[in-house]
């Protein structure tokens, strides 16, 4: 009987609270986000420079080359993230879209595979091997402290990502 008295109420509440939200998120602000890829890029750079304890003189060679790596797995992820978005805002693909689709990301790691190929011989050409392997490891490092420290922030307990559906 009790649950019947206070039914009107619960809808009443959830009513009110499914009203108040918004109808979409909000749209994110893209100089606030190119502010924090800066923010991220110093720091990431602060902690490649630590971990590598690069001289000056390796320093002044390797941040270009690095860079223009940077530049064209940038250019890659850039398009595989358009081709994702577009992905989960059609609702109706055909299977020969979804192979599309696939294809297409089967190839973008191709392009990556064959970037990193093509800059880790130069990266031999500047440090010695046992820095370029700390490279590969710090980059690895700088992720994962990243993903703990967004995680802290959202009040997520350390550890995997929740599953998603």
């Amino acid at each position: 009987m009790k649950a019947i008295k206070s039914f009107p109420l619960a809808v009443l509440l959830f009513s009110l609270t499914v009203f108040s939200l918004p109808a979409q998120p909000p749209t994110p602000d893209p100089d606030k986000m190119d502010e924090r890829r800066e923010e991220i890029e110093t720091m990431k750079i602060g902690f490649i420079t630590k971990k590598l304890d690069l001289t000056s003189e390796e320093a002044k060679t390797f941040w270009p080359v690095y860079n223009k790596f940077q530049d064209e797995l940038e250019t890659i992820r850039r398009q595989r993230r358009i081709d994702m978005r577009e992905f989960r805002e059609n609702n109706t693909l055909t299977d020969k879209d979804a192979e599309k689709l696939i294809d297409n990301e089967i190839a973008s790691r191709q392009k990556e595979l064959d970037v990193m190929k093509k800059y880790h011989a130069q990266f031999k050409q500047i440090l010695p091997v046992r820095k370029v392997l700390q490279l590969y490891r710090s980059e690895e490092d700088f992720k994962r402290e990243l993903l703990d420290r967004l995680r802290d922030r959202k009040g997520r307990p350390p550890g995997p990502p929740p599953h998603r559906k």
